[in-house]
């Protein structure tokens, strides 16, 4: 939620290049006050986010995630699940081939000609 609010803030101001300093001052004093209380798991969260928050602010100047490849893998995951085993590497690549790759069973058929 944080970062939310920060990432519209920048686009909001045009990401000025002191940017990740002003948000790296504002999320340490919300770490520094979240210590304080009682909420062990809101200090577990505050304490992750400041262990990461150069990679956190990174993301910012380079909005690059590893999330289409967690979907395939995530996929591959399904169909080793589904398959309970495959009795050859091959079988199990040519299943994942077909499923990541979005091939299609249906036959490219020519198309007919107008006369005969």
């Amino acid at each position: 939620m944080l970062l939310a609010h920060f990432h519209d803030a920048l686009a909001a101001i045009g990401f000025p290049q002191n940017a990740d300093l002003l948000f790296r001052r504002v999320s340490l004093a919300w770490h520094r006050s979240v210590v304080r209380t009682r909420l062990t798991r809101v200090k577990a969260v505050a304490t992750t986010l400041k262990k990461h928050l150069t990679n956190l602010l990174t993301y910012f100047v380079y909005p690059i995630t590893n999330a289409i490849s967690e979907g395939f893998n995530s996929k591959i995951q399904a169909i080793k699940s589904d398959a309970r085993g495959f009795r050859s590497f091959v079988n199990y690549r040519a299943r994942i081939l077909f499923h990541c790759g979005k091939l299609s069973l249906s036959p490219d058929l020519p198309r007919p000609s107008g006369s005969h």
